[in-house]
C-alpha cells in the first residue's frame, strides 16, 4: 500500500507534483474537446460577468429596459433624463447624461454603470472607467434594429438573454405593427414636419438627419422638413426655415423658458409658411417620443395620429 505524502516533510517539486495530478481532473474538461468546449465558454462566461447587484443608468431608454426586464431591483441611482417609469423618479439623480459628475455617481457606490452613446462629457467618462467600476456604452440609434440591439445589450450586461429575447419578440411585434401602419400613408399625403429644438435670439435651432426627430418623424409617416440638408442640430437662417416649407412645427413640451405657441408662430420666417399660416404646432413628450426605447411604438403611433388624425389635420 502506498503511503500519502507528507507535506511538512516533502520536497518542493514532490509538491507540485502532487498538485498537479490532483488538479487533472478538473483541468481536463477544460484542454479536451467535445462537451469541455462547452464547459470552458460557460466558466469563461460567468467569469467575465460583471457585479450589476447595485447599477447607474445613464439614459432614459435603458432605464425603461431594466424596468421593462424587470431588473429594477439592481438599480441605485439614474440620470436625470430617466424618468419613466414614475418609480424611476425615487431613485438618486446623478445629473444630465451629457453633463456628468464623476464624483456624484461615484458617491451611489455603483457596482456597475451602463450609459448610452453619447453621454458625457468624455473626462468625466475617463474618470469613471478608470475607477475600476465595470462600464458598458450600449449604442444609440434610431430606428427599430436600433431598439432591439439597445434591448440585447442590456440584457447580456445584467446576465438576463433569456428575459431580453422575450422583450425584443415583444417590442418588435409592436413596432413592425405601428410602422406599417404609419408606413399606409401615400407619399404625396405625408406632412413636412419641422422639428424645433430651440429658439435663442431669433434662430432657430432645427434638426436634420441622423436626429431622434429625423427617425421618429420618417417612422411616423411624415417628412422631416430639413430634406437631409445637414446632419445633427444645427441654425437655421429664415430663408432655409422658408424654403423648408413645413406644414407642421414640433417641439418638445418641457419645464422652463421654452418660447411659447403664439412666440414661435410669429416669428418672420414661421410664420409665412404653411405650418405658421394654420398655426400648426404640437408639443410633444421629449422622452416618450425621442428615447427610442421599449415605448417606440406607441410614440409612433402617437404622433401619426396627432399629425393626421381623422381628418387629417393635425389635432390642437
Amino acid at each position: 500500500m502506498s503511503k500519502s505524502l507528507d507535506f511538512r516533510r516533502a520536497r518542493p517539486w514532490e509538491v507540485a507534483l502532487t498538485l498537479l495530478a490532483l488538479a487533472a481532473p478538473i483541468a481536463l474538461p477544460f484542454t479536451a474537446g467535445g462537451d469541455g468546449g462547452f464547459i470552458r465558454k460557460a466558466v469563461a462566461q460567468e467569469m467575465q460577468q460583471a457585479d450589476t447587484s447595485r447599477l447607474v443608468t445613464i439614459g432614459g431608454a435603458l432605464t425603461e429596459i431594466v424596468y421593462a426586464l424587470g431588473e429594477e431591483k439592481r438599480l441605485v441611482a439614474r440620470d436625470s433624463t430617466s424618468m419613466y417609469p414614475e418609480e424611476a423618479m425615487k431613485l438618486p439623480d446623478v445629473g444630465y447624461m451629457r453633463a456628468l459628475s464623476p464624483e456624484g455617481v461615484i458617491a451611489v457606490n455603483p457596482t456597475a454603470i451602463l450609459a448610452v452613446e453619447g453621454s458625457g462629457p468624455a473626462d468625466a467618462l475617463a474618470v469613471l472607467k478608470s475607477a475600476g467600476i465595470p462600464f458598458e456604452t450600449v449604442p444609440e440609434g434610431y430606428d427599430r434594429a436600433a431598439i432591439l440591439k439597445k434591448i440585447d445589450a442590456v440584457g447580456t450586461f445584467l446576465g438576463v438573454q433569456e428575459k431580453a429575447k422575450a422583450l425584443e419578440e415583444k417590442v418588435g411585434a409592436e413596432l413592425d405593427a405601428a410602422i406599417a401602419d404609419a408606413a399606409k400613408r401615400p407619399e404625396s399625403e405625408r406632412k413636412r414636419v419641422l422639428f424645433i429644438l430651440s429658439v435663442q435670439n431669433g434662430r432657430i435651432m432645427a434638426a436634420g438627419g441622423h436626429t431622434a426627430a429625423d427617425g421618429i418623424i420618417g417612422l411616423a409617416g411624415a417628412i422631416n422638413a430639413t430634406d437631409g440638408a445637414f446632419e445633427g442640430y444645427k441654425p437655421l437662417t429664415d430663408e432655409a426655415v422658408i424654403n423648408a416649407k413645413p406644414d407642421v412645427i414640433m417641439v418638445m413640451r418641457r419645464p422652463g423658458a421654452d418660447s411659447s405657441d403664439e412666440e414661435i408662430l410669429a416669428h418672420p420666417a414661421i410664420s409665412v409658411t404653411p405650418a405658421g399660416q394654420n398655426k400648426a404646432i404640437l408639443r410633444m413628450n421629449s422622452l416618450h417620443l425621442l428615447g427610442f426605447g421599449p415605448r417606440t411604438a406607441s410614440a409612433i403611433s402617437g404622433l401619426n395620429k396627432e399629425l393626421y388624425g381623422k381628418s387629417g389635420n393635425v389635432s390642437q
